[in-house]
């Protein structure tokens, strides 16, 4: 097994915390796991992406050139990264925020209205928590409770009150990706 997958968005969605908590619920699991982070110029509001590349086997370079997946939290994400994704890959779009699709036809198109339903929620911030759900529902590259407790683990003590909304987040987004 081997996953290669880019999350992308605006800073202050959640990008990092993305990647951050799927890779260290792969080190939960005993794999092997790449985090690269990339941030933007601009503190909030710029461009954000990170690289998670998840294996069985040993990782030769933190650089996902092809991913496998990319999950695209808004349209310069889609545009600067959907050309990389690997034919037959996947793209996950947040519909909420981008309101077209990509151009390509050699690859597998997944929307996921993650804005949307996290308002539905009572929270914003969850948006990035629902979208992570749909990749858990498309790779299976780790299971759910791997992700609770590395959210518990990752997000500092005060934060652990909004631990079963994140859980109720990861579940929609496992059930609602299209």
């Amino acid at each position: 097994m081997r996953q290669e997958i880019i999350f992308a968005g605006f800073g202050g969605q959640g990008i990092m915390l993305m990647g951050k908590v799927l890779a260290y619920a792969a080190m939960l699991e005993n794999k092997k796991v790449i985090f690269l982070p990339s941030y933007g110029s601009e503190m909030r509001g710029g461009t954000a992406n990170c690289t998670v590349i998840i294996s069985d086997d040993e990782i030769e370079s933190p650089i996902a050139e092809n991913p496998n997946l990319l999950v695209a939290m808004n349209r310069p994400s889609l545009q600067k990264f959907e050309m990389n994704v690997i034919t037959g890959g996947c793209i996950l779009i947040n519909s909420s925020m981008i309101d077209q699709h990509t151009s390509r036809d050699d690859v597998i198109k997944k929307k996921i209205p993650a804005n949307t339903l996290a308002a539905e929620l009572g929270n914003e911030k969850v948006a990035n928590m629902i979208a992570l759900g749909s990749v858990l529902e498309l790779t299976g590259c780790v299971s759910k409770d791997s992700i609770i407790l590395a959210l518990k683990k990752s997000l500092a003590p005060r934060h652990h009150d909004i631990l079963p909304l994140n859980k109720a987040a990861l579940e929609i987004g496992s059930e609602r990706v299209e």
